[in-house]
């Protein structure tokens, strides 16, 4: 086994051998896109300013990520954006206290 095959046995939720059954490896292909519905994080005025000041972003989610309130993972986009849809009807969605986010798990990172 070669050192970049390692990012292949990873899975999502466990770790998995190479050597897993062929319904296995389909379904690691399959799952493309992650729907996550998460608490909104309040901020104060101040920290707009701050940030405004500074030239940081108000949130950075690499640092400290929002809450998490419900997960749920799709094969397609479009099954993806009709998850997204539902857990957008939520009431605590619909008032601006929670957010829904869809996030593309292969999608390729962006030069630092």
């Amino acid at each position: 086994m070669h050192k970049h095959d390692i990012s292949r046995m990873w899975n999502f939720h466990s770790w998995t051998p190479q050597s897993t059954s062929a319904r296995q490896a389909v379904t690691e292909q399959r799952m493309r896109y992650l729907i996550v519905r998460t608490e909104v994080r309040p901020f104060a005025p101040e920290d707009v300013n701050a940030s405004f000041l500074d030239e940081q972003p108000l949130r950075d989610e690499t640092a400290s990520p929002e809450q998490r309130r419900q997960v749920a993972e799709a094969d397609s986009l479009d099954a993806a954006l009709q998850l997204a849809r539902a857990l957008a009807s939520v009431g605590a969605v619909r008032s601006g206290r929670q957010r829904v986010k869809v996030v593309r798990l292969d999608a390729p990172r962006w030069p630092s």
